[in-house]
């Protein structure tokens, strides 16, 4: 049985507020039983969402993980074995055998808010 992607619609949920997250650091939330990592660029202060879980070192850590950016793209390194993942892709750089899933963030005044697809 295959998912009808016309009937996906997206579902914004407030996570936190802008202020919450300091920028040029990340927060984890616990979204519909998900730990997603967020982050909020001190540059640009956009807001990226990733999973929280390093598939490289096995624990719930990216969250706490160092974000740059390498050639322009932001990424984050973890503070485990230090891989870093690209913020837009969730791709692993040094291992692209791991991708992490990455969600859609927005701001709603002064709510940071993510996007969730579901059926509809």
């Amino acid at each position: 049985m295959g998912i009808d992607i016309g009937k996906m619609r997206d579902i914004w949920i407030s996570v936190c507020l802008q202020d919450d997250i300091v920028p040029g650091t990340g927060v984890c939330a616990l979204v519909e039983g998900r730990q997603v990592a967020l982050f909020r660029c001190r540059q640009t202060n956009q807001f990226y969402g990733i999973d929280n879980y390093d598939p490289v070192g096995g624990a719930n850590v990216l969250s706490r993980g160092i974000i740059g950016s390498i050639e322009g793209a932001p990424v984050v390194a973890s503070p485990l074995y230090k891989h870093q993942f690209d913020l837009n892709t969730g791709s692993c750089l040094q291992a692209p055998e791991y991708q992490l899933t990455t969600y859609l963030v927005r701001t709603q005044g002064a709510e940071v808010q993510l996007c969730m697809n579901t059926l509809g």
